[in-house]
């Protein structure tokens, strides 16, 4: 193994406009590679130096599916049932349609809701922050909704589909985080870290800032397109919805450490650091089966996904003529809205956190190329 074209990209991608960066690349369980570049906080000229922790963003989904997986394999419910059964008020949805004429019309929902389609965004929801039924509710409580009363209030607003007839990213994460919390009886923060991080070990990670998490933040960044250039922006997650609110689709707080011991488990199928079985080999071999039908597949047509399918809550690799990555048929993760990149490989025991601060993330460009590079220097 030789990591000196990876080093060299990743020091290019801080030259080109990625403000700071941390990746770390296990093999078998082994830490094979880690590398730092660029800032923590330019303004101050604070290097990375690998304890930071970030605002993951989507990456969370990962966790948050594994975590409900974990009650599927206790029989608590199946991919087929409603939603209406854990969450009442998704019983009668209404859809949005779009009459020959143009006329839009919102109608009854034909079809029910299933989790599988949470799990594999197929629901018909939106990523629509800014609904009215959302606000109305994030206004009555002061900034302090709760997860599951968030997700209630979803259901108020129309469906753009049918469930399961296409594929569209949305907060169908967020609702499942609630589902995780009606079935569990705990709060979704409290059941993912009874269920995936005590096991896994992961000291460093939460759904709720914490005090004592701020000062280790990277500073957050935005490019600006047209200028050329990256500039700070708050701290401020706008996926997390009041104080109160744990989003299991966009709101974990984590460092490339404490992540990795959770991807490490994933590529042992289950296994974690310290040898205990977190999930089955069967329910992850479920997570990254692709769960879309030929047209759902062709509305998961964002560019870097060519050749990929999706599972529960990943994505997984299926045709790698068309995607064209050197990596094999079965690998899958995922990524986040400042730059997270998620990879795992049970095939080859490859795991990889690739850790940035930045929105407007340039992921399109980076994260394909930072697969192919690890598969490359691994020599896989």
């Amino acid at each position: 193994m030789n990591f000196d074209r990876l080093t060299n990209f990743l020091n290019w991608l801080v030259d080109w406009r990625i403000p700071g960066l941390d990746i770390m690349v296990a093999k078998d369980g082994e830490t094979v590679y880690r590398y730092q570049a660029g800032y923590k906080d330019r303004e101050q000229g604070v290097k990375m130096q690998g304890d930071e922790l970030y605002q993951i963003y989507s990456a969370s989904k990962v966790v948050t599916c594994a975590a409900a997986l974990t009650l599927y394999e206790q029989g608590k419910f199946l991919l087929s049932d409603p939603v209406s059964e854990f969450i009442p008020e998704y019983a009668h949805l209404n859809v949005k349609r779009v009459k020959p004429n143009g006329e839009v019309v919102i109608e009854p929902a034909r079809k029910v809701m299933t989790l599988r389609q949470l799990f594999a965004m197929t629901s018909g929801l939106t990523y629509d922050l800014n609904s009215p039924a959302i606000l109305e509710t994030v206004d009555r409580t002061g900034g302090k909704a709760p997860t599951l009363e968030i997700a209630k209030a979803i259901a108020r607003e129309p469906l753009v589909f049918e469930p399961g007839e296409y594929w569209r990213y949305s907060l169908s994460h967020d609702v499942l985080a609630a589902v995780v919390e009606v079935v569990s009886g705990m709060s979704f923060g409290e059941y993912v870290k009874k269920a995936i991080f005590e096991p896994c070990g992961m000291k460093e990670s939460a759904f709720l800032m914490e005090d004592e998490m701020k000062p280790r933040l990277a500073k957050q960044y935005k490019f600006d397109d047209s200028k050329g250039v990256y500039e700070p922006i708050t701290q401020h997650n706008e996926y997390v919805l009041g104080t109160e609110y744990e989003s299991g689709g966009a709101g974990m707080i984590s460092s490339v450490e404490d992540y990795m011991r959770f991807g490490r488990m994933m590529t042992r199928m289950g296994v974690s650091d310290n040898g205990e079985r977190v999930l089955s080999p069967g329910t992850i071999e479920l997570m990254r089966t692709n769960h879309l039908g030929e047209k759902q597949l062709r509305s998961f047509d964002w560019e870097r996904f060519l050749g990929y399918g999706y599972g529960l809550g990943v994505r997984t690799m299926m045709d790698r003529s068309v995607s064209g990555s050197t990596g094999p048929v079965g690998e899958f993760g995922w990524g986040g809205a400042a730059g997270a990149y998620v990879l795992l490989d049970p095939e080859n025991g490859l795991t990889a956190y690739y850790g940035q601060q930045m929105r407007n993330n340039q992921e399109g460009f980076v994260h394909p190329r930072l697969r192919n590079l690890i598969y490359a220097c691994m020599e896989l």
